[in-house]
Formats: structure tokens, sequence, C-alpha cells
């Protein structure tokens, strides 16, 4: 298996990503590694609105496994096969996800470069493969889901003062807003008195939550933060 690009998203950290694909319209880009900087590889893709990623969880890769794992939609308190969850922790460390297409641009210096929103992956996760979504196979409405037929989570209402969402870039200000709705924390947490805290696009993000309504208290420029 060669990685042939890695993405660039606006999670630093596992807190805060979203717990599936298409979920929340964060952007991203994928940048090839130096050999596969090739226009000819992605010939014909700008034709499709949604793209397949495959994709390593890098930050979950171990030698051992087991045959179980807890579910957060569960609570983290029931076992479920591992092979019937989307579980980081597997055999092979692999992830699949289906994020939307915005734009093939032709970078001088880093060739092909896709542009896309609504990716679960942290900040530089490694890509092995990308092949384009075809709605006419790849979508069955009307399929079975299992233990996870409901929606993972309500909406969460988000309070916040302008004068510290403007802290954030105005691009990037209605994705932040669109992840807190839909409660970054761990599905057992429920502590309105706690202060969470997550990175997102280089900025520390600071916010409480109280039965359905969440309240940003703070941002500011990470010390680390690239973006």
């Amino acid at each position: 298996m060669k990685i042939i690009a890695h993405i660039e998203t606006c999670f630093d950290t596992k807190f805060g990503v979203p717990r599936q694909a298409g979920i929340v319209d964060t952007p991203g880009r994928i940048v090839f590694e130096p050999q596969y900087r090739v226009a000819d590889a992605v010939r014909g893709l700008e034709g499709f609105d949604y793209i397949w990623l495959i994709w390593q969880f890098s930050k979950a890769v171990r030698d051992d496994w087991s045959p179980t794992v807890r579910p957060p939609r569960l609570g983290g308190n029931e076992r479920m096969g591992v092979f019937a969850t989307r579980s980081p922790f597997r055999p092979n460390a692999i992830g699949l996800s289906s994020v939307r297409l915005v734009e093939t641009v032709i970078d001088p210096e880093l060739g092909p470069v896709l542009y896309i929103t609504g990716a679960d992956l942290m900040d530089g996760t490694p890509i092995y493969d990308i092949k384009p979504y075809l709605p006419y196979t790849d979508s069955h409405p009307d399929a079975r889901s299992g233990f996870a037929t409901r929606p993972a989570e309500q909406l969460l209402e988000v309070e916040y003062s302008q004068s510290v969402l403007s802290i954030l870039p105005t691009h990037l200000q209605q994705a932040l807003i669109d992840v807190l709705a839909h409660d970054p924390r761990p599905q057992y947490h429920n502590d309105p008195t706690r202060i969470y805290g997550m990175s997102f696009a280089g900025y520390e993000v600071k916010f409480s939550v109280s039965q359905s309504c969440l309240t940003l208290i703070d941002i500011q420029k990470s010390a680390e933060g690239r973006k």
C-alpha cells in the first residue's frame, strides 16, 4: 500500500472531528505526494460531485486487535463486533469516506490539488486511494442500518457573541458553528460545569454545554496553528 496524498483539514486533533463524513461542510484539500503530482491522474474527475477516500487511521495503528468494540453511538456501554462498526480500532486501520469534490486545481508547485468539503479526517491523514462516487450504485437509501438507524444526536443550539466568533476567519465561522451544533463531546459526557477545548483550523476553541444549548466561550489563535 502506497500513500498517494495527505489531506489538510481544520481538525488538528481527534476531538471535534465529525462522527461521519458529510455531516458538516468543513473545507479541506488533498495534496498529492510528489510522485503522484500528475495532472493526467485526475483527468475526468471534475465531472463527479463526490469522491471516495480510502485512508489510514494513522493515530490508531496498533499491532493487536479486539473482535468487539464499544461504539460511541451506544454510549460506550455496549459491545458490538468490530466489523459491524466504523471504529478506528480495526485489524487494518483503514477508513472510507465519501466527500464532496468542490474543485480540482492544477497548482504550479503542488500539481493537482483537490478541494473538498465534508471530510471526517484529521489534518495530515494519509490517503491511499481516491475513487469517484457513483450514485446509481453507491447509494442505497432503503437499506437497513442495524443499530445505527436513529440520528446520532439532536443538534445543539449554539450561543455565541459576534466579537468572539469574529476572531475566526469569515470563511470558517459557519463551519465551526455546524461542528459545535453536532456536539463534539464524547456521547457519554454530560457535565454542564465543564469547559471543553478543541482545536479547529489552528485556533483553540472553548465551550460549555448545558442540556441542549452549547455556549461558545472563547477562540484564540493556537501557538502551534499553521492555518
